[in-house]
């Protein structure tokens, strides 16, 4: 990572009474940012290493500014800890962001640039999100890591049955919840040979999804009681309704019932121009869960046990 100079931080405390804008574009292994004065003037450009030791030494000094950030995989912890450093941080949600993700010259020292110079004109323009809290995305990691092993356990089960079938034969009764090698018994000698590890593999997942699935059923138990109010209505379980309520984390952000469903990308898109307005498909946007959270969506949307919430 490239320190600070002397003279580098002797410029940042001659204009500390100023407001600035910094744009910060992150990366894997180390992000670029732009620091703007109030004239719009840029002040510094550096590129620091995206590590929290790194981001301390680099924005702790500074006087509080407004930072802008891009969504991406490390954009919940880099802004909760410039959060906790006492600086304004907007995060930008990057799908809306075309300046940034069309643009022809793609540098990550021109997209910090673009990132300073739209939050100082006007914020909205980055399309502000907000993270979930550190808490809430431990809780949801363990669902989003169950859904990893259930991912896979499919492309086994969907390899065991298409190699069976190219040999002529098939695997009977049985799914991807009671697989295991026993299941080749009635397959041929040379079959059960190149199966049966496979088979076994998917057991194993099964059982691993079995323990996630325990945990998840504790979770809710032992932390959100509003998981039993969601599970009233016909076809919402634990995983549903608690993958609801970590997502939204605060329900009271909203300012209707109707505008959860618009969060969670269970809404139309648009495309008015003159005469012309198309009936359009479901935009999900709301994220890879938005389907699993059709059920949970809708009892909420119609107020059935959002006031419990």
């Amino acid at each position: 990572m490239k320190k600070i100079s002397t003279a580098e931080a002797t410029q940042i405390r001659n204009f500390a009474e100023q407001k600035l804008t910094i744009g910060l574009d992150l990366g894997d292994r180390s992000s670029w940012y732009c620091v703007l004065d109030e004239t719009g003037r840029v002040r510094l450009e550096q590129r620091v290493s995206t590590t929290p030791k790194a981001m301390r030494e680099g924005f702790g000094g500074m006087p509080r500014s407004q930072i802008a950030l891009e969504t991406g995989m490390h954009s919940p912890w880099v802004s909760r800890l410039l959060s906790e450093l006492g600086h304004e941080v907007i995060v930008a949600h990057a799908r809306n962001v075309r300046l940034i993700g069309e643009s022809r010259k793609k540098d990550d020292r021109l997209d910090a640039q673009t990132l300073a110079r739209l939050a100082r004109i006007d914020p909205q323009l980055l399309s502000p999100v907000k993270h979930r809290s550190a808490k809430a995305q431990a809780d949801l990691t363990v669902i989003r890591a169950r859904a990893g092993l259930v991912r896979a356990r499919t492309a086994l089960v969907n390899t065991v049955r298409g190699l069976a079938k190219s040999y002529g034969e098939r695997l009977r009764g049985c799914n991807a919840r009671n697989m295991n090698p026993e299941k080749a018994e009635g397959l041929s000698p040379e079959l059960q040979t190149a199966l049966q590890p496979l088979l076994a593999a998917i057991e194993s997942l099964s059982e691993r999804i079995c323990e996630y699935n325990q945990q998840i059923e504790q979770l809710a138990e032992s932390r959100y009681p509003q998981v039993g109010l969601l599970k009233q209505v016909k076809g919402v379980g634990t995983l549903i309704a608690l993958t609801f309520l970590l997502t939204l984390e605060d329900a009271y952000r909203f300012r209707k019932s109707r505008d959860v469903g618009c969060y969670l990308g269970l809404q139309p898109g648009r495309r008015n121009s003159g005469q012309s307005e198309p009936q359009m498909r479901i935009s999900k946007e709301g994220g890879s869960l938005s389907a699993n959270l059709a059920g949970a969506g809708s009892a909420a949307h119609s107020g059935t046990v959002w006031s419990g919430l």
